[in-house]
């Protein structure tokens, strides 16, 4: 029996613990100052090595994809966390005349108040941005403060795509940098703006940019109470975060549209895009992953948003930031004090972090797979325009709809078997049915087994001659009563089919339409009429040849 008072060792020294073996004294960089932070295992880093270290990273990112020119207004999506607070940070420090190696492009700021999603008070979101004024003061870049609210005003060609003027090769970028140091030294061509092909208003910055201040109005009281409205009907808090990303995102995409930022630069880190490529395998996004997780993401085509923090994982912006006083400002997420099991974002994040903990290298390794995924369009070929993109997150979507008929309320009779006669026009093309669909869904990870068991009915001989849409007495109600072919007034059904899979499992949990903001209604509407038009003049339409193609070029 164990007793008290028992001696069953040696007694515990008194004093320091013997040093591990394999700790060093010393830097492992420099071999000779005191090592203050140890990032992996074996690995201590001194003040200033850490430092090298750290700064190097992000030049090393930016210098070896070379998609930001000289002169190029870049706009800094800073949240007030600690990633995007330490972007900043290395962005004034490569701007200042002291840099070795210093950047050369023009930066702007814009932060987006998210407190009436996160349950802030007016007087809580009022200290907030006075904190946030106040640190973008001192940091002296030109900042737009906008508010969540203003999504309801924003116009609807923000969910569009507009094509990018190439920017070039390799060459190109060296002879950008070469004009851009020859305006420099040049006395009488200092204060000049750099004119490049393929940018526009670009300024060639001698420093620190003057601040110019934008900030909205505030948002008003039936905007603040129809965002909540909007979020309060969401069922599920992963369709909440999934729904607040996308929204921030066409506000930033706005914000840098409006004042000419070609680029967006958002901070990332290596641990949040490990994660963010487990979520997004699980939200049904794998499709995207290349441009959800990579460097660059080319999606909206004039605006393209960049990850220079991507190779900085959360040890280490903690360490920064605590050394070198870098401020940020702490504001209540959406998730918040949620439980683990709150959604697939709080799950996934807490399973990664608690195998980080145990597996060092867990984070890296996911990280490291996430650079090897190539960006490549869905059945793309050359000489062939990009096909139709979602509505929400404007990637191209994943499923294939096209000449498919869907069976829906307004296409069928009121017992819902049977498909009225209006409608097989589409169905007696080919054999386009609903497995199509159902293929292409599965592969995404859709439960369609009851779609691909479903055969098309065969349309009656009557139902073949009788148009879509005919103006005759006693037609069915419901069927054909919208603009086009298969016209239908159910507004979830024309929103839905122009979603990729991932937002299509999101929208399930948003039982209305009405508390979405106006401008995707409207984006989705006008869509809806140019697929029409263009399905009703294709007949009429006289294409070129293979063979007579390469005469009419010549």
């Amino acid at each position: 029996m164990c007793q008290v008072g028992e001696d069953y060792g040696e007694p515990t020294p008194v004093g320091p613990p013997p040093l591990r073996p394999g700790c060093e004294l010393k830097c492992v960089k420099c071999k000779e100052g005191l090592p203050v932070v140890v990032i992996r295992v074996g690995d201590a880093f001194c003040r200033n090595c850490f430092k090298a270290f750290y700064v190097h990273k992000f030049r090393a990112v930016l210098g070896k994809n070379r998609l930001i020119f000289p002169g190029e207004k870049v706009l800094l999506a800073w949240s007030g966390g600690p990633s995007s607070s330490s972007m900043v940070w290395q962005v004034l420090e490569g701007l200042s005349r002291d840099s070795a190696k210093r950047l050369r492009f023009v930066p702007g700021v814009v932060y987006i108040d998210e407190g009436a999603v996160c349950g802030q008070s007016p007087e809580d979101r009022a200290k907030t941005l006075s904190e946030v004024k106040l640190i973008l003061q001192t940091v002296g870049f030109p900042w737009h403060i906008v508010a969540l609210e203003e999504v309801f005003s924003l116009p609807p060609s923000v969910l569009r795509y507009f094509a990018q003027e190439p920017t070039g090769t390799e060459g190109a970028y060296k002879a950008a940098v070469d004009s851009f140091l020859q305006q420099q030294h040049a006395p009488a061509q200092g204060k000049e703006q750099l004119s490049e092909p393929g940018t526009q208003g670009l300024q060639t910055p001698a420093g620190p940019p003057t601040a110019a201040q934008t900030e909205a109005w505030p948002p008003t009281a039936a905007q603040t109470e129809a965002l909540s409205r909007l979020f309060d009907s969401v069922k599920t808090l992963t369709a909440k975060e999934e729904l607040l990303q996308t929204l921030r995102t066409h506000l930033i995409l706005h914000v840098a549209r409006t004042h000419g930022y070609s680029k967006v630069m958002t901070g990332d880190s290596c641990t949040r895009l490990a994660i963010k490529l487990m979520t997004s395998l699980a939200l049904g996004r794998g499709a995207f992953l290349a441009w959800d997780t990579g460097f660059s993401d080319e999606r909206h085509g004039d605006v393209v948003v960049v990850r220079p923090m991507r190779d900085h994982t959360l040890k280490e912006v903690a360490f920064y930031n605590r050394l070198f006083c870098v401020p940020s400002v702490f504001t209540p997420a959406i998730d918040t004090k949620a439980p683990e099991k709150a959604s697939i974002h709080r799950l996934m994040e807490a399973f990664m972090l608690r195998l980080q903990a145990q597996f060092p290298s867990t984070v890296s390794t996911v990280y490291r797979t996430s650079e090897k995924l190539v960006k490549a369009p869905r059945d793309s070929s050359a000489g062939v325009p990009p096909g139709p993109r979602c509505l929400l997150c404007m990637c191209t979507l994943d499923i294939d709809t096209a000449g498919l008929c869907r069976v829906s309320s307004g296409c069928l009779g009121k017992g819902g078997g049977t498909p009225v006669s209006g409608c097989w026009r589409s169905v007696a093309r080919g054999s386009l049915s609903l497995s199509l669909l159902a293929d292409s869904a599965t592969a995404f990870g859709a439960q369609t087994s009851h779609l691909s068991q479903t055969q098309p009915p065969t349309p009656p001989a009557e139902a073949l001659t009788a148009p879509c849409c005919s103006a005759g007495v006693g037609r069915p109600q419901g069927c054909c009563q919208g603009a086009g072919p298969c016209g239908r007034e159910d507004p979830q059904a024309c929103i839905i089919d122009q979603l990729c899979y991932g937002c299509r499992v999101n929208m399930k949990d948003l039982p209305s339409l009405d508390p979405l903001p106006p401008y995707i209604l409207a984006e989705a509407q006008l869509r809806r009429q140019r697929a029409w038009v263009s399905q009703e003049i294709q007949e009429y339409l006289i294409e070129d040849s293979d063979d007579e193609a390469p005469t009419g070029e010549s």
